[in-house]
């Protein structure tokens, strides 16, 4: 079965879209074409940048690199679900990318973002560019979720509308079809 990484970019203390991240999660798991793992960059902790060579060269030094190198390496696509900060992804979210670089190369990649009026698609466009340059295969449909606080009931949980659960189950089925296309490639 394919292997699907789900991203969770906040790592602030009261970070409000974990419910976000749990929705796109458990919708991944039921949606049952894919082996979902999850990572949360708060538990992944990576530092800034702290390997001594570029990451191209793939000759990582520390135990956390590796281990993200081999989290990101396992998988045959990605969701990031991430909120907006300054029109652009978190700086722990950028880091995690930037900390590789081959292992993200020909993975599709969906987006999830969250916040007030925007949604978070200029976290989404900033993170876009930014992967562009790891060269993977970024799909063109995001899902925004604006104003998610509302969404978000008393017991922490995600109430998705219908636009929101059409929205990820088309990321979802494309990432699957795109994912299948690259291993039938390989």
């Amino acid at each position: 079965m394919l292997k699907l990484l789900i991203i969770f970019g906040s790592t602030r203390p009261k970070r409000g879209g974990l419910p976000v991240a749990h929705w796109v999660l458990e919708e991944a798991r039921q949606a049952g074409t894919f082996d979902v793992m999850f990572a949360d960059l708060k538990t992944v902790n990576l530092p800034l940048l702290d390997e001594p060579e570029h990451p191209a060269q793939q000759k990582y030094t520390k135990d956390h690199t590796k281990a993200w190198s081999q989290t990101v390496s396992a998988a045959d696509a990605v969701v990031f679900v991430t909120p907006e900060y300054d029109y652009f992804p978190p700086a722990a979210l950028v880091n995690a990318i930037q900390f590789l670089a081959k292992e993200w190369a020909g993975k599709p990649i969906g987006i999830v973002s969250y916040g007030g009026v925007s949604g978070g698609l200029r976290s989404t466009q900033a993170l876009r560019l930014l992967l562009s340059a790891v060269n993977n295969m970024t799909l063109s449909g995001s899902v925004p979720i604006a104003f998610y606080q509302q969404y978000i009931k008393e017991d922490g949980v995600l109430e998705a509308n219908e636009p929101m659960k059409k929205g990820l189950h088309g990321l979802l089925t494309e990432l699957h079809r795109m994912a299948v296309l690259v291993r039938q490639n390989q």
